[in-house]
């Protein structure tokens, strides 16, 4: 309940004449501010009501409304400001927005920090989506939207919703190139980085975190390693193929690279050596939990991105191996080692073929990269080739015999012709 004495007062108020009541609005928002009453929360809701509820004109009422703004934003407590800043939206909303649409957008931003505050980063997305962006009193710049969209998507991606973050991203696109405040292109560039992350497109996260990480006028060392620790943990968790090694190869020249953690499993795989089961679990215990999400086959993404390195390794060591001893070396079944060749051949991340018959995968240098209709049409051109290449030598060679005879025994050759 509301102080007696703020009752009173807009009683009191309420009663006199429209001429007598802006300064004596003005007047008990100042006493209720320099008050140290306990009732802070209700005083604030019972003046913002009887302000609202009043028939005080557009022209009066907004000075007495960014005053009572001022004040509203001086409020510690973030519980008593997100009690307040609803009352007095839903108020609003009745009495017409439009009219106080820089009220409203004033009180819905510090609403949203209340959230954020209170770690309900659902509700401060929702309340800076309901803030007005084509207002009608003021005209908005780039800058002001982007600034708006890119608190919605930081607030969803607190909450591990990386699709709502994304709607929210697209729409900061299309006026970034005409944003001036670098901090929020910056924020616009992680925001971008770890969407990317969230929806395993680990090689454009790994781009735009190192991207980032070369920002040295606007970004402090200590963040600038910790965007380029980010580049490589996705770097490390993309598929394995050419991509991802042009990648590990721009990160491991990095002069930078050796001073952060992850530098270890960086090597290695940008030398294509084997890693074993303590090095992953090492890594393993640096990532988020996204990261060791569960795929469709049981496996985490980190377990899927270490069998392909190590298979891709294998190749590097070998020129064949038979399926059952790969399954043995990367710590699998044959017929998934076998499964994961397969579609690596097919994708081209890996070079070589396959033959089911023997048991036997082959290597055959580097992958280009281009997807293949399938290893197996990939075996059957090559067998044809080295068909096609003995029989042109088998018929050379007959060829040989047939002009010998021909030249050793004319006579003999004659009398063969004409039968």
């Amino acid at each position: 309940m509301p102080s007696p004495e703020v009752v009173s007062a807009l009683q009191t108020i309420g009663s006199n004449s429209a001429a007598e009541k802006p300064p004596q609005y003005a007047a008990l928002l100042q006493g209720i501010a320099t008050s140290s009453t306990a009732n802070l929360t209700e005083d604030l809701k019972a003046y913002a009501t009887a302000l609202l509820d009043d028939s005080l004109g557009v022209v009066v009422l907004r000075p007495l409304l960014g005053a009572f703004v001022d004040q509203y934003r001086t409020i510690k407590d973030p519980d008593a400001k997100v009690e307040v800043g609803e009352l007095v939206i839903g108020l609003l909303k009745q009495k017409g927005v439009g009219q106080f649409e820089e009220h409203d957008t004033q009180i819905k931003e510090i609403l949203a920090d209340s959230h954020e505050e209170n770690h309900d980063f659902i509700k401060s997305a929702q309340t800076l989506q309901s803030i007005t962006l084509d207002s009608t009193q003021k005209a908005l710049t780039s800058d002001d939207r982007a600034k708006v969209w890119i608190r919605i998507v930081r607030c969803y991606l607190e909450e591990d919703d990386p699709t709502s973050a994304f709607t929210h991203l697209n729409k900061v696109k299309t006026v970034i190139h005409s944003v001036q405040d670098k901090d929020t292109k910056l924020m616009f560039q992680l925001s971008q980085a770890r969407i990317y992350d969230s929806q395993r497109a680990f090689l454009d996260a790994a781009q735009a975190y190192y991207t980032l990480s070369l920002e040295a006028d606007h970004v402090d060392e200590e963040e600038r390693l910790q965007a380029l620790s980010s580049a490589i943990v996705c770097a490390v968790l993309a598929p394995a193929g050419p991509l991802r090694a042009r990648t590990l190869a721009k990160l491991y020249k990095d002069d930078r690279a050796n001073q952060v953690e992850e530098f270890g499993i960086l090597e290695k795989m940008f030398l294509d050596r084997l890693l074993s089961p303590a090095e992953i679990k090492a890594f393993a215990e640096k990532l988020q939990p996204h990261h060791l999400a569960r795929t469709a086959d049981g496996s985490t993404v980190l377990d899927k991105a270490v069998l392909e390195h190590n298979l891709l390794g294998s190749s590097k060591l070998y020129n064949n191996i038979g399926i059952d001893q790969l399954g043995e070396l990367l710590g699998i079944d044959a017929d998934k080692a076998e499964d994961y060749a397969a579609k690596m051949l097919e994708q081209g991340r890996l070079a070589g073929y396959i033959d089911q018959i023997d048991r036997l995968i082959f290597f055959e240098g580097e992958a280009s990269g281009q997807r293949k209709t399938g290893h197996a049409e990939r075996v059957m051109g090559k067998e044809l080739r080295k068909w096609d290449a003995n029989v042109q030598g088998l018929a050379e060679e007959v060829e040989k015999v047939t002009t010998m005879i021909q030249n050793q025994y004319p006579e003999f050759y004659a009398s063969q012709m004409v039968h």
